[in-house]
């Protein structure tokens, strides 16, 4: 069967004001894999994602989104974001059901489907147990779980996750890893930025940016030490039996931030291989 793609974008710039975010770029994503979108700060990630979801317009080129063509609305995107007003009264039940807002409408009630989307997404993201506690009540990483199960309790075809998996504890880290696996096996079409080389290694396909898409394709081709050299310049560090690993300010570890896995590579035919950092 032919592989069909959620994203394709010819020749897409896309700007803010005068200052160039990405510049020209033609790339596929595929329909039904997690990819990873990966490249140091401020080489378009975030940005490359709200064109995805229609949230700025091309400045050039174009992009086509089956999930959002003709009026639908099949996307659901999860920002990187865990901080609440803390005078807000909503609790996690409450804030999981927002996500079927924008099928109800204003004044829609909930109806079986609903509800069983709603408890669905949070049994995938393991917050069940959860469910009645004040949203501000939760550390960090519980919040993150619940924002991406709102995400999740949303129908789409297209799941969009920015920066899911950073500065969030491992018991988090892996409830989410889990839970985007689980939406692959529905069908969904998970796209997710990172700092994290090794989480790129292990998805499906990877976008490498550097204010422009710098190589597409799976890891095994774009995770090159030469592109990366194009993509992270000195950053890259070489270290014995071909592999490297990328000295860069974001992947420094932070407080109660979770190792997910190593962040240096090998990049020989052993793809899944990875080595310690020191």
């Amino acid at each position: 069967m032919p592989v069909t793609s959620a994203v394709d974008a010819r020749d897409l710039v896309v700007r803010y004001g005068d200052n160039t975010a990405l510049d020209r770029s033609t790339f596929s994503i595929p329909a039904g894999t997690i990819t990873a979108v990966i490249g140091p700060n401020g080489s378009g990630k975030s940005t490359l994602l709200n064109a995805i979801a229609g949230l700025v317009d091309p400045a050039g080129g174009d992009i086509e989104v089956p999930a959002r063509a003709d009026g639908a609305r099949r996307i659901s995107y999860v920002l990187q974001t865990t901080k609440v007003n803390e005078s807000l009264p909503v609790s996690v039940r409450e804030v999981v059901t927002m996500g079927r807002y924008a099928e109800l409408g204003a004044y829609g009630w909930l109806a079986a489907e609903d509800r069983n989307e709603i408890a669905a997404a949070m049994e995938r993201t393991g917050i069940t147990d959860l469910a009645s506690r004040q949203l501000h009540e939760l550390s960090g990483g519980q919040r993150q779980r619940v924002f991406v199960a709102q995400g999740m309790a949303q129908s789409h075809d297209l799941l969009l996750l920015d920066e899911p998996l950073t500065g969030i504890d491992m018991t988090t880290a892996r409830a989410i890893d889990e839970a985007i696996h689980a939406e692959r096996s529905r069908g969904c079409t998970v796209i997710l930025t990172t700092h994290d080389l090794s989480e790129a290694q292990v998805a499906d396909h990877v976008v490498l940016l550097a204010g422009r898409v710098v190589a597409s394709g799976p890891p095994g081709e774009v995770l090159t030490v030469a592109n990366l050299k194009d993509a992270y310049g000195p950053s890259v560090l070489h270290l014995d039996e071909g592999s490297f690993f990328i000295d860069d300010a974001a992947h420094a570890p932070v407080d109660e931030r979770h190792v997910h896995r190593e962040r240096s590579i090998h990049t020989e035919a052993s793809q899944t291989d990875t080595h310690s950092s020191g």
